[in-house]
């Protein structure tokens, strides 16, 4: 039987060294060196050598894992084992040195999320979890919310910034709920905000056109919180994050009616 504990705790001491690259490029990043890889999509030498790195130490983890990688450090194919990294989640936040970002790892076995870490660099958070293990922050075990109607909760969002067939629905939908919900919030960092569903700070959160590697990591540590993730149709298996419905269990109804009563 797979030791999933002590892989998660391989990757969080993979991501943690990472995250000290990160945090010492950040006391003097260059902007003039970022790159677009499309419309309001970045990329710098950080995030390169932040994947570089975590593909070297996930390697020497699983040998035999496959990787999934935002910049493309590695694309090897695993029969059984998949590493599904995101170096920098809130690339944007980092080039204008705003917070948070993160080092988000997933691991999929035989495609189905078992481990994740999602460490925010610069907050002193690790979230971690492990299939049938429970989710943890720095080591305490965490658990969703308790808000039983939207009237009750507080929502994060990312808008969109590449796809925008879908905008004026979604923008609908934000309306409502800045007048039936404790608010709305923006962070900007797609594996924090779930992982913030997963430890009560959100009750919800929602968005369209993100990817596996954003969300990988997030599905199993919400998910052993005690929470639910879907995509707005309501389907929970094979998710790519292109739409993502992340809530504590209770809220995912009453949300996923309203969303598509927006036509989303």
């Amino acid at each position: 039987m797979t030791d999933y504990r002590k892989i998660c705790s391989e990757i969080e001491a993979a991501a943690a060294e990472t995250a000290m690259f990160i945090v010492r490029e950040a006391e003097n990043f260059d902007r003039n060196r970022t790159e677009r890889k499309g419309f309001n999509d970045f990329v710098s030498y950080v995030d390169r050598g932040a994947e570089m790195a975590l593909v070297e130490h996930l390697s020497a983890i699983l040998p035999e894992a496959g990787f999934i990688t935002e910049e493309g450090s590695s694309s090897k194919k695993g029969e059984k084992y998949c590493f599904v990294i995101d170096p920098l989640d809130g690339t944007t936040n980092f080039v204008h040195g705003l917070k948070p970002y993160a080092i988000s790892v997933g691991l999929l076995d035989d495609d189905k999320p078992v481990v994740g870490v999602i460490h925010a660099v610069g907050g002193n958070e690790v979230f971690t979890a492990w299939k049938n293990g429970g989710a943890w922050l720095n080591g305490k075990r965490i658990n969703i919310s308790a808000a039983a109607k939207l009237s009750d909760s507080l929502v994060a969002t990312g808008f969109p910034y590449y796809d925008f067939e879908r905008l004026d629905n979604y923008l609908q939908l934000i309306a409502w709920l800045c007048k039936h919900t404790h608010g709305i919030r923006r962070f900007g960092s797609a594996s924090i905000d779930i992982a913030y569903v997963a430890c009560g700070r959100f009750d919800v959160f929602f968005e369209y056109g993100l990817h596996l590697y954003d969300i990988a990591a997030g599905i199993t540590i919400l998910r052993e919180a005690g929470g639910k993730i879907s995509d707005f149709s309501g389907n929970e298996n094979g998710l790519t994050g292109s739409e993502i419905i992340a809530s504590n269990n209770t809220l995912h109804s009453e949300f996923l009616q309203k969303a598509a009563g927006f036509g989303l």
